[in-house]
C-alpha cells in the first residue's frame, strides 16, 4: 500500500482553490456524461428490404405520423408510402422528376392542419400534399434568395399555418408564411459558424405546443432551441454544444431528424451513432436507444412519435423501419 506524506505547507486558500478545481471538473463531468434517467426503450417490431414494391424502400430518410398511420420518405424510389402502425402497407404517391407532385429526394417529413409537407431536397422545395396523397402545392424555389431553397432537409408548421425549412446549403432556416412569402431567417445566407444562431448544414426543425422550435443543427453536432418570438434560448450536444461530436450520452455524430413527443420530450436522430436519444424540453438528457454499434452503420435517420409514446425510425442502411416502446 503507497502512503503520501502530509504536506503541511499547504495554506487555506491553496486547498480552497484545489477543491473548487475538483468540484468543478465533477459537475462538468456529470453535465457532459449524464446517466439515463428510465427504463430502456425495447424494439418490438421491424419492417421493409430493399426495393421498389409496395412496403420495400431504398433509403428511407423521412417519417411522421398523423393519427394511427405512419407516413415514410422512400428517397431513392421517390414516393411517399403509408403505412398503420404494425407496418401494413396502406398505399403510395409520388413518382421521380421535378414536376408538380413528383419528388426529387424526400426528406424530413411533417404533418400538419391534416397535410403533408414534404422537404423535396433535389427539387428545392416543399411539396404539399393531401394525406390520402393528392398532390395540392408546392413551396420555394432554387436559390439563395427569401424564401428560395438549396436543398430543404426538413420543415415543421406552426399552429398559424407558418413554414420554418432548414435550407440545408444556405446554412440558414427560413420563416415563411403559409404561400412561401419570406418573413425571417437564423443563420447567415451560404455561411457556416458554430456560435449560437449560427448553423452548420441544419438538417430538420421541430415545433413544440408552446411555440418553441428546435432545430437539428447537423454538422455541429447539436441540438438549438429558439422561443416563439424568434430569440435564441439554448443549445445542447456535447461539451459547449459547439461542434464537438462523440457517442457519449448527450453528445451527437451528426444530428439527421428531430421531433417533439406528446409529453414534450426532444427525440433527435443521431446518424453516425446509429440511435435515436430522447432529452427533455431543456435539453436534460433521458434515453438512449438504437441497434448496436457492431451492426450495420446508419440505422437512424429520422424519427416520429406517436400520442401513446410509440417511437418510429427511419432505418437508412437497413431499408427499414423500426418501431419501439418505452420500458415498464
Amino acid at each position: 500500500m503507497f502512503r503520501f506524506k502530509a504536506c503541511g505547507n499547504i495554506n487555506y486558500s491553496a486547498s480552497h482553490f484545489l477543491l473548487v478545481i475538483v468540484t468543478t471538473l465533477l459537475l462538468s463531468s456529470c453535465a457532459w456524461f449524464p446517466s439515463v434517467q428510465e427504463s430502456p426503450y425495447q424494439l418490438v417490431k421491424t419492417w421493409g428490404e430493399k426495393g421498389d414494391a409496395p412496403g420495400q424502400f431504398n433509403e428511407p430518410t423521412g417519417i411522421a405520423v398523423s393519427g394511427k398511420e405512419l407516413f415514410v420518405s422512400d428517397s431513392r424510389n421517390a414516393r411517399i408510402q403509408a403505412f398503420d402502425f404494425d407496418g401494413n402497407f396502406q398505399r403510395q404517391f409520388g413518382e421521380p422528376g421535378e414536376g408538380a407532385g413528383q419528388l426529387g429526394r424526400p426528406m424530413n417529413l411533417t404533418v400538419a392542419n391534416g397535410e403533408l409537407y414534404v422537404a423535396d431536397y433535389f427539387n428545392d422545395r416543399i411539396q404539399v400534399y393531401s394525406l390520402q396523397g393528392e398532390f395540392l402545392r408546392a413551396i420555394g424555389k432554387p436559390g439563395a434568395g427569401p424564401g428560395e431553397f438549396n436543398a430543404p432537409g426538413g420543415v415543421a408548421v406552426a399552429p398559424n399555418g407558418d413554414l420554418f425549412v432548414a435550407d440545408f446549403y444556405n446554412q440558414r432556416v427560413q420563416q415563411l408564411v403559409a404561400n412561401g412569402s419570406f418573413i425571417r431567417q437564423w443563420g447567415a445566407t451560404g455561411e457556416t459558424g458554430v456560435w449560437a444562431g449560427e448553423f452548420n448544414y441544419p438538417t430538420d426543425v421541430a415545433i413544440a405546443p408552446d411555440g418553441m422550435f428546435y432545430v437539428a443543427d447537423g454538422y455541429n453536432d447539436r441540438v438549438q432551441v429558439f422561443s416563439q418570438s424568434g430569440d435564441f434560448s439554448h443549445k445542447w450536444g456535447g461539451p459547449l454544444a459547439m461542434n464537438l461530436f462523440g457517442s457519449f450520452n448527450g453528445w451527437f455524430a451528426t444530428v439527421t431528424g428531430i421531433s417533439v413527443g406528446p409529453q414534450g420530450n426532444v427525440f433527435v436522430a443521431d446518424f453516425y451513432n446509429d440511435r435515436v436519444q430522447k432529452f427533455t424540453a431543456g435539453g436534460e438528457f433521458v434515453n438512449a436507444f438504437g441497434f448496436p454499434t457492431q451492426g450495420p452503420t446508419h440505422t437512424a435517420i429520422a424519427v416520429a412519435i406517436a400520442d401513446d409514446g410509440t417511437v418510429f425510425v427511419a432505418d437508412y442502411a437497413n431499408h427499414q423501419i423500426q418501431k419501439w416502446r418505452p420500458g415498464e
